[in-house]
Parts: C-alpha cells; sequence; structure tokens
C-alpha cells in the first residue's frame, strides 16, 4: 500500500458550530482534565491513527494525546427522477496533550 504523504492525510479543518464549540471548551477546560485542546478535521478515508498523529504533530508542532475517527456514509440526494450519493469521507477528532500551545488553522498552513 502507499504511504500516505503528511499533506494528504489532512483534507481540511471542519468548522461547525460543534466542533468551534468543542475546541473552546476543552481549552478552557484544560486545567480539569489531562489532556489539552481538542482539533477536529476531515480527513483522507485510508488514513490511519498513527498517519493522522504524525501528520498533525509535523505540521503543528505539537504533540497528539489521542485520535478519534468517524467514517461517514455520504447522503443520498435526489434531483427530479434521478438519485446519487455524495461521497463518503472521514472524520478525526485529535486531542492535544496537556501543556501544548493553542492551534489557529489559518497561521499554522
Amino acid at each position: 500500500m502507499n504511504k500516505l504523504n503528511v499533506w494528504d492525510v489532512l483534507k481540511s479543518p471542519v468548522v461547525t458550530e460543534k466542533s468551534v464549540l468543542l475546541k473552546e471548551e476543552s481549552t478552557e477546560n484544560a486545567e480539569d482534565r489531562n489532556e489539552g485542546q481538542v482539533l477536529t478535521f476531515r480527513v483522507d478515508r485510508k488514513a490511519r491513527k498513527g498517519d493522522i498523529r504524525s501528520a498533525i504533530e509535523e505540521i503543528f508542532s505539537v504533540k497528539v494525546a489521542k485520535v478519534r475517527t468517524v467514517h461517514y456514509d455520504g447522503k443520498l440526494k435526489k434531483r427530479g427522477k434521478f438519485e446519487g450519493r455524495r461521497p463518503a469521507w472521514k472524520k478525526a477528532y485529535v486531542t492535544l496533550k496537556k501543556g501544548e500551545p493553542t492551534v489557529d488553522y489559518a497561521e499554522a498552513i
């Protein structure tokens, strides 16, 4: 199997209301837990947790505590009598280690 390039693993950050609230809450409650900030990314469907961890550590220069992944099936869409499906995708929740600096997506890339 071909090894994925670091920039091929991460597709884009997920900037939704839920992910922004999760990022802010994890930053505020960092003293209460042994973990740091939680970041959310859209990743390549073939990427493993180890690939995602190494890509985050290399691009943002931070240490990762854990990685959780979720697979999403594409939504069924209809247009008149035709129907199709949007492509399936994969999302990763990356938790940084306690004490790591906060990550701003725009500055790091």
